[in-house]
């Protein structure tokens, strides 16, 4: 008898349908699996085998086909347990080939029958859903990520005897240990961040203004200064004054961390932006994503939030160049031999670093590096990334007054209000177009929106010529302008906002000269 079940493989962040096709015929005992499996789906012969055999249910000893269509897709995960098991009952006999119809299941089972979670079931469930399927059987354990899409009947279960019984009678089954799940998207998780706060700094106003700059205008920044001046502490400091995330911008998030495996059982739902502060010994394929069916890396799970390289000159060459095309185009390409895949990647950039291996250059008194040795640590960055760099902040050392002193700095509420109403107007500005911040403005729109006086005109006129400014590095100066200017509620760029983004571009002057 033949029988099949839809499930589902993620190829990168896409969702491909399978048809999960079982076969029971006559001729010699054998078990075999096509369709282009990977070793670890091939298992799933054994474990299935053996948990049916566990749970009182004999395969007949005849030959038994299971195909995975589409064959050109290469099939990787645990999750294919359950609709193989499934789709053999059904060939077998045990219930109605017809009652698979209009489902789409996934799951792992391990060899007593339980079934257990995998990654990657809320962007299944949001395939099921455009598909118009009837209903999707998961995990239990993936329950409560399962029921954030609502207007699709999703039903959990524990172990192969719920998954039979309700696929016999699903009108009248009840799983005695089913309880309310409450929407994740009602609930918030604040907690990691409520003892982090801008009112921790002392001192470094211009630094505070800096970071509120590049979180309002979504600018890539670049902290450098001696150790211990506060450039982690600012830098961890940002996601509590980046605004809420939409429950769109959740629910995309969401997607991204399934797949990747990282969600909570308890808390699937991600309410807070991501910080994401990879070791400096982060391989290229951690930070840009990779294996045979690409998985993402640290610039996708940063994405609407921040990405903060602690010490980059000490990330290897190979591992910040791969950065200077996502923050080019906000998403990141990988080609494989079986295809190209598509990673978002809207992150702002944080980078701390020392000027120099000791941190003090250029103090001379307290400098002891040579100038060789300055040339080279500072030239682990290149030019072409420096350019996608929007921001520099020179973190100097806090006095001991300002360190002893009881008044607190601004709150991160207050500043989080500011940057809330900057927002509001490039939501605004930018309702027609493709992007919706400053920093991700391209060529064509720099000449469209980022209109100055003539007296900021010839000031950037006068500066392109003297420092000889890149191109790129004209448009990010531009864009910077254009969200000083917003802060201050201005409609035209004048001289004092496109001077006060010069002062920001000066870094690669005053240190890679």
């Amino acid at each position: 008898m033949f029988a099949n079940v839809l499930t589902a493989s993620i190829q990168g962040m896409e969702v491909c349908p399978v048809q999960v096709e079982a076969d029971v015929s006559d001729g010699l005992p054998s078990f075999t699996m096509v369709g282009f499996p990977s070793a670890q789906v091939r298992e799933a012969q054994d474990r299935v085998r053996t948990a049916l055999k566990n749970n009182g249910i004999a395969l007949p000893p005849r030959r038994i086909t299971v195909n995975l269509a589409p064959a050109d897709i290469r099939k990787e995960g645990a999750g294919f347990d359950m609709p193989v098991a499934a789709a053999l009952l059904a060939a077998a006999g045990i219930f109605k080939p017809e009652l698979l119809k209009g489902i789409m299941m996934a799951g792992e089972i391990s060899l007593n029958g339980e079934i257990r979670g995998i990654s990657g079931i809320l962007p299944m469930v949001i395939k099921a859903r455009e598909e118009g399927l009837r209903f999707c059987m998961i995990p239990w354990e993936n329950l409560r990520e399962g029921r954030l899409i609502e207007d699709i009947p999703v039903i959990g279960v524990k172990n192969l005897e719920e998954m039979i019984r309700f696929l016999k009678d699903p009108e009248s089954f009840q799983n005695s240990r089913e309880q309310e799940i409450v929407s994740e998207r009602d609930e918030t998780s604040n907690e990691n961040m409520d003892s982090l706060d801008f009112s921790d700094i002392r001192g470094q106003e211009s630094v505070r203004r800096a970071v509120e700059i590049a979180v309002s205008g979504f600018h890539n920044i670049l902290l450098i200064g001696p150790p211990g001046a506060g450039k982690t502490m600012i830098a961890r400091r940002i996601p509590t004054i980046l605004p809420e995330l939409t429950f769109e911008e959740g629910l995309e998030l969401t997607k991204i961390y399934s797949i990747s495996g990282l969600l909570s059982r308890e808390q699937p739902f991600i309410k807070m932006r991501p910080f994401r502060s990879p070791h400096h010994t982060c391989s290229p394929q951690a930070l840009a994503g990779g294996g045979k069916n690409p998985r993402p890396g640290e610039v996708t799970l940063a994405h609407r939030g921040v990405l903060f390289l602690d010490e980059m000159p000490e990330f290897s060459r190979r591992s910040l160049e791969i950065l200077r095309q996502p923050l080019e185009d906000r998403n990141i390409h990988i080609s494989r031999v079986n295809g190209n895949y598509e990673f978002p990647a809207g992150f702002i950039l944080c980078a701390a670093m020392n000027p120099c291996p000791c941190g003090h250059y250029p103090d001379m008194n307290l400098c002891r590096c040579t100038a060789g040795e300055v040339a080279h640590y500072l030239g682990k960055i290149s030019q072409p990334l420096l350019d996608r760099i929007d921001l520099c902040a020179d973190v100097s050392p806090v006095g001991f007054a300002e360190i002893s002193k009881c008044k607190r700095g601004e709150c991160s509420a207050d500043i989080r209000k500011r940057v809330e109403a900057v927002h509001q107007i490039q939501k605004e500005r930018y309702h027609e177009e493709k992007y919706s911040f400053n920093g991700e403005l391209k060529s064509s729109g720099v000449e469209k929106y980022c209109r100055m006086t003539p007296e900021a005109s010839a000031l950037l006129q006068k500066a392109f010529d003297t420092i000889s400014l890149s191109a790129r590095s004209y448009h990010r100066i531009l864009k910077v302008a254009r969200t000083i200017a917003d802060m201050e509620g201005e409609e035209m760029i004048g001289s004092g906002h496109v001077a006060e983004a010069l002062s920001y571009r000066a870094f690669d002057k005053k240190y890679w000269s």
